[in-house]
């Protein structure tokens, strides 16, 4: 309880946005609880897990997030899970699921940029590193994390039969399959109104308007705004430490290490 109300007088704006979207997730769970869909009610039970994690990872690491990055992450993790899973907004929206993997680059880069910049500041290393390869770490760090999210939903598509990488439909395919004689020479097929399936002894038109492209048009372009985001973060963390004391908007998104008393003491 005290440290509740730690939180709340150090950052107000924070807990207000946290109490607010908790609120919203617990009404959401309830619904679904009486709806019978205990998948979401378990995905609503997930987030409010999540929602708990920046506080538990500055008090594991000693480390202050800042209040713009706290309410960015809060507000991630409701698009992601209650606005896009339950209620449907990838599907509804088309540009939500673009948003949310540019948006996750940047996060990412900038969480990869300020555990390197917080490692190379510690006195107990001795470490000089230049900004650019700073950069490049946090750029790294960020699309390794958008690759493993991929491999993750590549997974859960194989053997949950889910469709999280979301399927394409293309008017124009160029595949080596069909190759006539074997080899690998693409045979391009253009203006594909329909694709008919085969299942069951059944003929099934999918009724698309073109050819069903399973997730990789999907994957790619996720990896491409991930990129984008990391991009952006990389650029800002590298003026940031070229001028420190100048990078106010890259300030609210690199945590910083807290002293403990003794260190403070030490100092006065």
């Amino acid at each position: 309880m005290q440290n509740l109300k730690e939180t709340v007088r150090r950052k107000p704006a924070v807990a207000a946005v946290y109490f607010v979207l908790r609120a919203l997730v617990i009404l959401t769970m309830v619904l679904q609880f009486f709806n019978g869909d205990y998948e979401n009610v378990f995905l609503c039970a997930l987030t409010l897990g999540l929602f708990m994690m920046p506080t538990i990872v500055e008090r594991r690491l000693r480390i202050d997030f800042p209040d713009t990055m706290e309410i960015v992450i809060l507000l991630f993790i409701f698009a992601t899970e209650i606005l896009g899973e339950i209620r449907s907004y990838y599907t509804t929206f088309p540009g939500w699921d673009t948003v949310m993997h540019t948006l996750n680059g940047f996060l990412c880069a900038a969480v990869g940029f300020s555990l390197v910049d917080m490692l190379d500041r510690n006195e107990r290393f001795s470490m000089s590193l230049s900004p650019v390869f700073l950069a490049i770490v946090a750029f790294c760090f960020s699309m390794t994390i958008g690759v493993l999210w991929e491999f993750f939903e590549c997974a859960a598509d194989t053997f949950l039969l889910k469709d999280m990488q979301k399927d394409a439909v293309l008017n124009t395919i160029s595949t080596v399959a069909l190759d006539p004689t074997g080899g690998n020479t693409p045979v391009v097929i253009r203006d594909i109104e329909d694709v008919i399936v085969v299942a069951g002894g059944k003929q099934i038109p999918l009724g698309l308007g073109g050819y069903l492209d399973v997730g990789i048009r999907d994957t790619m372009k996720d990896l491409f705004v991930n990129f984008i985001g990391a991009a952006v973060f990389s650029f800002i963390g590298y003026f940031y430490l070229i001028g420190r004391s100048k990078g106010r908007f890259a300030r609210r998104f690199i945590p910083q290490v807290l002293e403990d008393e003794r260190e403070q003491a030490l100092k006065r």
